[in-house]
């Protein structure tokens, strides 16, 4: 096992959104913009962004990892371009402050509803059952319950908005 496959995720969460130089097996070089790291393979994703818009992935394999050289510091605006990579057509990116009041909104419509929420961090644990992600909306609802799922995404979809149910 190589060194790159000992690190644990949080090691390799620091070469996120960051321009990096990636020594792999045979002496391969890759280059490109750290857009995740697989924590199971510890396979690297890497993005080079082209003069006509479009992107280039390539993954670099966890096992064929020798050596990450970190080549550049990625700020706000290259974090938001690599993350908004592979998102759906139509979602949008939305700031901190945005999220937080989406996640107080979907947090006070549901106890108006009677629905028991905690948070953690930034999800929303329903009933201990059911979890809601950024960015709140029904598609980011996980249970295994499909009972408790169906009526929680109806729930969130009815949501009028932070205007009127605080």
């Amino acid at each position: 096992m190589n060194e790159w496959s000992k690190k644990n995720p949080l090691e390799w969460n620091e070469y996120v959104n960051k321009e990096v130089k990636v020594t792999a097996d045979e002496k391969h070089e890759y280059q490109g913009w750290v857009c995740t790291v697989d924590p199971v393979s510890a396979s690297i994703v890497l993005v080079n962004f082209q003069n006509t818009g479009k992107a280039s992935v390539v993954v670099v394999m966890g096992h064929a990892v020798r050596e990450v050289e970190i080549l550049k510091e990625g700020d706000e605006e290259m974090a938001k371009r690599l993350s908004s990579l592979f998102m759906p057509e139509g979602r949008q990116v939305l700031s901190t402050d945005e999220l937080k009041r989406k996640r107080e909104c979907l947090r006070a419509w549901l106890e108006k509803n009677l629905i028991p929420v905690t948070e953690e961090g930034e999800t929303l644990r329903v009933a201990g059952v059911l979890t809601v992600n950024p960015p709140y909306g029904s598609q980011d609802c996980c249970s295994s319950n499909e009972i408790i799922l169906s009526r929680v995404q109806s729930l969130v979809e009815s949501n009028p908005g932070p205007d009127e149910n605080l």
